[in-house]
């Protein structure tokens, strides 16, 4: 299933319409990741699966390179993300 963008980027304050527009584009990337990584999984078709994967790779890199440019216009995101990479690391080291 392939997702909706969550919010009417045409109701977006002037101040987040940047950031709205950036996120909107991870979740089109994310989207078309997961179906691609589904239909590979999907196909009998080994020249069909590797094409497939080909490209779910470089939605990934599209996601990286959203991400990368959400992070210079959202501190808060920045920050957040490093504090959620520290919790992993604390959570991961108690095992």
């Amino acid at each position: 299933m392939l997702s909706k963008i969550p919010v009417d980027l045409k109701e977006a304050s002037e101040d987040d319409i940047d950031k709205e527009i950036i996120r909107a584009g991870i979740i089109a990337e994310l989207d078309a990741i997961n179906l691609y990584e589904q239909m590979a999984a999907l196909t009998k078709n080994e020249d069909i699966r590797t094409i497939l994967l080909d490209i779910a790779k470089e939605e990934k890199t599209h996601v990286g390179e959203f991400q990368a440019l959400l992070l210079r216009f959202d501190s808060q995101q920045k920050q957040e993300l490093e504090e959620g990479g520290k919790e992993v690391e604390e959570e991961l080291s108690r095992k």
